[in-house]
């Protein structure tokens, strides 16, 4: 059984804004004076609000809410902004002179409100920054913004999860953890930080031994936000249908079998969306935040008569590993579902040391490499002595820059290149593979497996081509290697004679290696710094040599607060979430003068 040191009251969580760097830039540009503005939409908590306080930041600006409370009273959400009794052609006429106007909430507005925001779009003097919920029911002058062309539409995607990673870093949590609310919240940033701090307040949160970290084991606190994502799902349901559900959430992380359930009952919770069948006949719960949900809210009675062992689970274990296993031997690493194993982490049960290995090395493949590290700790934390998960931790923190021990990625942080090679001893594919990694394709083409991707990639470093190079890279990220894929769309870079080709495979090469838990492999170290702009790359160097904000600000002749901006740029862009992680950039070139 796993423990750890339960100490986690005084856990600070700081929430910058992370991610989105490209969504930011174009509602920047949709504001800029002469631009009408942009309507955001999302699903609930997708961070619409936060993008545009952070567009508008520093900008005079007035700013309107809709609320479900005031949507029959005319002009509500403007009250503060005019006089009672208006009329809407009178509203128009006192707010053509706010330059700015940011309108959150624009699906809750009351019908006069949203007339107002759609006059003030086609009289064009205001440009206006709305947000606006999917899947709710909006006034059709809100909607009529976007169908209507009137401002450009930008549709927010749920938080993927590398930007998830980014965001829980600065809360020290463990990889798995983050991995555990990620699935759960599917990037809703309120339920992510209502759960966070629930966890918080409630000791839910312990030290990992070794590493620092926080991580969350046991079951999930029924928060407001929990419960109002559960309400949806339970308010319309009878005795038949909520029995049902608790006995497929008591199920997991097994199904249940059709033939084993009201068939009507059924039919009635798929077309709610609460269920999925699958063409096994097998039926789970759909959401992954219901089956705990329900679990931690049952009564003790209720759970007794429907809980079962974990030992119920051995055989489906047993099952997934050798699923993730033939994945690997047909070098297809894309993400899978792997409920037990979630499970049983999630549920602080020991997880066997070879699923914990085989886990690790998914992982890794995939270029996620701080997982990687966790589940290897997982097993050796039940088997303190498996050579298997020994291995995986030590091939993750190598590519990760941390290794102190031997072997190739070990000696390859180190920049012993020579060494690294010469420890390629293995016979294995993705053993030899590394010396393609690191620029050595001679060393092992001949052993590689002919009409496998690894020897094409081989054979293009080899040739210098370029093109191949980025075609080789397209297989690898099709098949899950990010990480993989990242390095030889880095080497295409150099191997190009089109400069616009190389730019292309820069730009594709960070944009994968941004995935990659903050990898620092050979094949990567040049693109660190080309991500950013001149002056960025400036800033960042003189930071890795170690030098403050105001030494630097006096170098460059600049304002401390301007170097501050460009670091915090430029941290964004590096994965990094402070000056600590920059020391490993000073062994780099230095930076072009800006």
């Amino acid at each position: 059984m796993t423990t750890y040191e339960q100490d986690a009251k005084t856990l600070e969580l700081p929430w910058p804004f992370t991610g989105r760097e490209d969504e930011l830039e174009q509602a920047r540009r949709s504001l800029a004076a002469g631009r009408p503005g942009i309507v955001v939409t999302g699903p609930a908590g997708s961070g619409k609000t936060r993008l545009l306080t952070e567009a508008v930041r520093g900008a005079d600006c007035a700013r309107v809410t809709g609320t479900p409370e005031t949507r029959g009273l005319p002009f509500a959400a403007f009250a503060h902004l005019l006089p009672d009794a208006v009329s809407l052609h009178r509203a128009v006429h006192l707010l053509s002179g706010v330059r700015l106007l940011v309108v959150d909430d624009a699906h809750l507005l009351d019908e006069a409100s949203a007339a107002l925001v759609h006059q003030l779009a086609v009289h064009g003097r205001t440009r206006l920054a709305v947000a606006a919920t999917d899947g709710v029911p909006t006034p059709g002058a809100v909607s009529r913004l976007w169908t209507g062309e009137l401002l450009p539409r930008l549709a927010l995607e749920p938080l993927p999860r590398e930007d998830t990673a980014q965001l829980l870093a600065v809360a020290g949590l463990e990889p798995l953890t983050v991995s555990r609310l990620h699935r759960m919240c599917r990037g809703d940033l309120r339920l992510l930080r209502d759960l966070l701090g629930a966890l918080r307040r409630s000791g839910g949160l312990a030290r990992v031994p070794d590493t620092g970290e926080w991580a969350w084991r046991g079951p999930v606190p029924l928060t407001a936000s929990v419960r109002d994502r559960l309400a949806p799902a339970l308010d319309r349901l009878d005795a038949d249908e909520r029995e049902t559900l608790d006995r497929l959430a008591f199920a997991e992380p097994l199904p249940l079998a059709l033939n084993d359930l009201d068939l009507d009952v059924l039919e009635r919770l798929e077309s709610y969306g609460l269920i999925h069948v699958d063409d096994s006949g097998s039926v789970a719960l759909a959401h992954p935040l219901h089956g705990p949900a329900l679990r931690a809210g049952a009564g003790r009675l209720r759970a007794r008569r429907l809980a079962r062992t974990p030992e119920r689970c051995d055989a489906a274990l047993e099952a997934e590993e050798a699923s993730l296993k033939a994945r690997l031997e047909h070098q297809d690493v894309r993400a899978a579902p792997a409920p037990v194993g979630d499970w049983l982490l999630a549920e602080g049960l020991p997880v066997p040391a070879g699923y914990a290995a085989v886990r690790a090395r998914c992982a890794r493949l995939r270029g996620e490499l701080r997982e990687a590290a966790a589940w290897a700790r997982e097993g050796l934390r039940v088997a303190p002595g498996d050579g298997r998960c020994r291995c995986e931790h030590e091939l993750a923190a190598g590519q990760l820059g941390e290794a102190t021990g031997g072997g190739v990625w070990a000696a390859a942080a180190r920049g012993d290149i020579e060494g690294a090679l010469a420890a390629i001893a293995a016979d294995e594919v993705f053993a030899l593979y590394d010396a393609v990694r690191l620029g050595a394709p001679e060393r092992v083409a001949a052993r590689l497996p002919g009409d496998g991707v690894f020897a094409r990639h081989a054979e293009a470093l080899a040739r210098s081509d370029g093109p191949a190079l980025d075609r080789v890279a397209e297989v690898l990220a099709q098949r899950g290697f990010l990480l993989f894929a990242a390095e030889a769309h880095a080497q295409a870079v150099g191997a190009h004679r089109d400069p616009r080709a190389a730019r292309l495979s820069r730009t594709r090469a960070v944009a994968l290696a941004r995935r990659c838990d903050g990898a620092r492999t050979p094949a990567l170290s040049g693109l660190v710094l080309g991500d950013l702009t001149a002056r960025q790359r400036q800033i960042v160097t003189l930071a890795a040599a170690g030098l403050s904000n105001r030494e630097i600000a006096e170098r460059l002749t600049l304002s401390v607060r301007t170097v501050g901006n460009h670091l915090y740029g430029a941290y964004t862009r590096l994965g990094a979430s402070d000056r600590g992680a920059l020391p490993w950039l000073s062994d780099l070139p230095e930076a072009e003068p800006a």
